[in-house]
């Protein structure tokens, strides 16, 4: 059996001269983390933040809906309805997180009025599947654009790291159903 003698722990001054020279590299540490302030005045403020930015960020796609019979939760079923062709009805209540007899109605109403078309399932025919007419697409893109110049301008005010921090905040915020969904690794019915 052979014995290894231990390596000798260079003195302050031999340390010194080896990282001078470039043969001693200091340990790899990961950088600092600062302590985030989260007490009650903290929390207040980022409520009223999300609140404030949310009510502004509505009332751009609240003006068109308006003029339409709509509201914000036929616009949020456009929306992944868009992002989703296809998505079944099950998949749309899971993301929106409403009732049954809520989405019915939301539902109805785009049905009714030619944004949304439904057809069965490819296996499971009890299924419905969702997509977007040309006028359902028309008007998803029209919500779409209401609200896109407003958030291009609070993204280029913010600057890019802003951006990421943002991105960052709302994914810890979400639940991992969620940022599974964003990623494209999760289902609809997950999220």
């Amino acid at each position: 059996m052979l014995k290894t003698r231990p390596r000798p722990i260079p003195s302050a001054k031999e340390a010194r001269s080896k990282r001078a020279s470039g043969q001693l590299t200091p340990p790899k540490l990961p950088p600092p983390t600062q302590r985030v302030d989260v007490g009650d005045a903290e929390i207040r403020l980022a409520q009223d933040l999300l609140f404030f930015a949310y009510r502004d960020f509505t009332t751009v796609a609240d003006k068109v809906l308006e003029d339409l019979n709509l509201g914000r939760a036929h616009h949020r079923a456009l929306h992944y309805i868009g992002r989703n062709p296809g998505i079944t009805v099950s998949g749309l209540l899971a993301i929106l997180r409403i009732t049954k007899q809520s989405l019915a109605r939301v539902l109805n109403a785009l049905l009714d009025e030619g944004y949304v078309v439904q057809a069965p399932g490819y296996e499971d025919r009890r299924q419905r599947l969702l997509t977007l007419t040309e006028k359902g697409q028309a008007l998803e893109r029209r919500l779409f654009e209401s609200q896109q110049a407003k958030i291009a301008a609070a993204y280029q005010a913010a600057g890019p790291q802003a951006v990421q921090g943002f991105r960052a905040v709302m994914r810890a915020m979400m639940d991992r159903g969620a940022r599974d969904y964003i990623d494209g690794t999760g289902s609809a019915e997950d999220a």
